[in-house]
């Protein structure tokens, strides 16, 4: 097994179009981080005798509850974009028709749906926690002057540790969604689909119990303040829907890969 987990990362790490893509969506995310910065540094210098911080407009908060939270959304929002990367590392084989190559190495197909969703998490890992080091790197641009140990506070660990974990989730949801397709357009477009599906917040708004179901919801559910949020359930219950997502859509995926041609 681990060999065949690193001959999956290997083969991830050398394909252009991964990085191309993991390049957008971190040159996206310093590029909305470096317009914010200015903005919080402002927040940040205003602070009240009380502890109250500005972040947005006639909207005062405590300041330690509100840059942590804006810390994590920051993070959050960039989460949405990994499941594109995980369908495109999915999709590799098929678009190149090399899975048959694959199965010649690892012909235990279990053990090769297994390899590679260890690699896919891996690749994920790294560029989530990459993602939370430019949030961190940013807000500490922001808050230096103020209180830089904020950042390395619990409450700061445990959000982006929350980040992390959806991060990764939601994209094993994407790469098992390619893998049972065969097509990483496939994957991007269900995946899209869902993400649009918590955006509308039609289900939120006549089932909210459905819409706790939704993978994006339950990253809401997990990562945002209900004080300051339209929540449909609690952190416990989003972080098993989080779980469940990925367990039965790459057991459904493995199923798929044992039964059809290697093509």
């Amino acid at each position: 097994m681990p060999a065949a987990t690193r001959a999956e990362l290997t083969k991830i790490v050398s394909l252009r179009t991964v990085w191309i893509v993991t390049g957008v969506v971190i040159t996206l995310h310093l590029l909305v981080s470096f317009a914010n910065v200015g903005l919080n540094t402002e927040a940040v210098s205003k602070i009240t005798p009380t502890g109250l911080i500005e972040l947005f407009p006639d909207d005062p908060q405590p300041a330690h509850r509100a840059i942590v939270d804006f810390l994590v959304a920051s993070s959050f929002q960039m989460g949405l974009f990994l499941p594109g990367i995980a369908a495109v590392i999915a999709g590799q084989e098929f678009r190149s028709r090399q899975l048959g190559q694959s199965l010649l190495a690892v012909p235990r197909r279990g053990r090769l749906i297994v390899a590679k969703t260890f690699a896919a998490t891996g690749f994920l890992l790294f560029v989530s926690v990459l993602i939370a080091g430019i949030s961190t790197a940013f807000m500490y641009a922001a808050v230096k002057d103020w209180n830089p140990t904020l950042l390395v506070s619990a409450d700061a660990w445990r959000g982006q540790g929350k980040f992390v974990a959806f991060a990764v989730l939601t994209g094993l949801i994407s790469f098992a969604i390619t893998v049972l397709a065969r097509s990483t357009l496939v994957g991007i477009v269900v995946t899209v689909a869902l993400i649009a599906l918590t955006m509308t917040q039609l289900l939120a708004a006549f089932t909210p119990a459905l819409d706790a179901l939704l993978p994006l919801s339950a990253g809401r559910n997990l990562l945002l303040n209900p004080a300051d949020n339209k929540l449909s359930a609690g952190p416990e219950h989003a972080l098993a829907v989080l779980i469940a997502w990925p367990v039965v859509m790459i057991t459904a995926a493995g199923i798929a890969l044992s039964r059809r041609d290697a093509r």
